[in-house]
């Protein structure tokens, strides 16, 4: 896998899960780092922990335009005023069976995953290189591709991020920025419930053909491979890491 040296990333819900282990992967392939999370506490921590002035935390709520602006800023500061890799994760989950799904719960999750990966894009957009570095990673999971029980909104927002990235690949090509989405099943505190409750743990395995959930450090791998010029020539996939689960 090529290296990130000389790169600068900016990873958005980083400060645990899949983020997190995302930010360290990165860093680990040579790139720069800005940790932007909800909980600033947590950004700065794994910032910390990835170390050597690799890493910044930043205290951002996607939903919240002027707190992205101020994450990009961030990362652009890193190096030169240039990201080259934007990694779109930040998300929330507000369950409930449709007859039952509030408007509240409804925009709520399509406000931080599907306008939080619009707004974190648009504003960084001006900051990508068109040298072929340039890199849009986003992350969708099974529930936008074939749907989900008791998590509309989170279902109809994950659709939309694909409709969306597909729609930035087709438009950026013509700068060389590649755009895709990372549709991953990982063992995180947004799965704990489907995990472990046994309403639902055995029966969600069971269509797992791999028979276990991830660890975020699995998922990792992916993004650090679309964000390398290995992957320079794939643009507007998705790219499902579940065990099987969508095939």
């Amino acid at each position: 896998m090529a290296r990130l040296d000389g790169r600068v990333a900016l990873v958005t819900g980083a400060g645990a899960g899949i983020g997190a282990a995302v930010a360290r992967r990165l860093a680990a392939e040579g790139a720069a780092v800005a940790i932007a999370d909800r909980d600033g506490d947590a950004a700065a921590a794994v910032a910390a922990e990835i170390g050597d002035g690799r890493a910044i935390g930043v205290a951002a709520d996607v939903s919240d335009r002027e707190q992205v602006r101020a994450a990009v800023a961030a990362a652009a500061g890193l190096r030169d005023g240039v990201v080259h890799i934007v990694v779109n994760n930040a998300g929330v989950t507000r369950p409930a069976m449709f007859p039952k799904l509030d408007e509240e719960k409804f925009r709520t999750v399509i406000d931080v995953h599907l306008m939080g990966t619009y707004a974190v894009s648009q504003e960084a957009l001006a900051h990508l290189p068109d040298d072929g570095t340039g890199r849009i990673i986003n992350s969708t999971s099974a529930a936008g591709l074939v749907g989900t029980i008791g998590q509309a909104n989170y279902a109809a927002a994950k659709a939309g991020i694909v409709g969306l990235t597909k729609s930035l690949a087709k438009e950026l090509a013509r700068k060389s920025i590649t755009a895709n989405v990372v549709a991953p099943l990982a063992a995180t505190a947004m799965t704990e419930t489907v995990r472990t409750d046994p309403r639902f743990a055995e029966k969600q395995l069971e269509r797992v053909p791999l028979g276990r959930w991830a660890e975020p450090e699995e998922i990792a791998g992916t993004f650090a491979f679309l964000a390398s010029d290995d992957a320079a020539y794939i643009t507007g996939q998705v790219l499902c890491v579940d065990g099987g689960l969508v095939m």
